[in-house]
């Protein structure tokens, strides 16, 4: 079971990727195949962060556990979202922000994979 801080940002990397398809892709309720997939994929990467509780955001670890083609994929969505988030989850967007700030752990120090 995940922690708090993996959680919120679980539910901000849903926000996200939610505004992004509902802007992008035009859907009204869900996601379109290719959101889902990213979605699934990145709630895939946090349940296994090696860092758990103590991760920062994922922009700013050192440890890039994303495969390079949803790495690019995350890029738009958090491109296109983000700038929004502050308009429609102000209070997630400046934890988030807040949560950016973390110094990520050292990559030796972290259990797990």
């Amino acid at each position: 079971m995940a922690g708090p801080r993996v959680e919120r940002e679980r539910r901000t990397v849903a926000a996200m990727v939610r505004m992004y398809c509902r802007g992008r892709h035009g859907t009204r309720t869900g996601l379109c195949p290719e959101c889902a997939e990213l979605l699934g994929y990145a709630h895939a990467r946090l349940d296994g962060c090696r860092f758990g509780e103590a991760k920062p955001t994922c922009g700013s670890c050192a440890i890039h556990c994303y495969r390079p083609d949803m790495r690019v994929r995350i890029r738009e969505v958090m491109g296109y979202a983000g700038p929004r988030m502050m308009l429609r989850h102000p209070v997630m967007a400046v934890r988030h922000v807040l949560d950016g700030r973390r110094r990520p752990p050292d990559g030796d120090d972290a259990e797990g994979g």
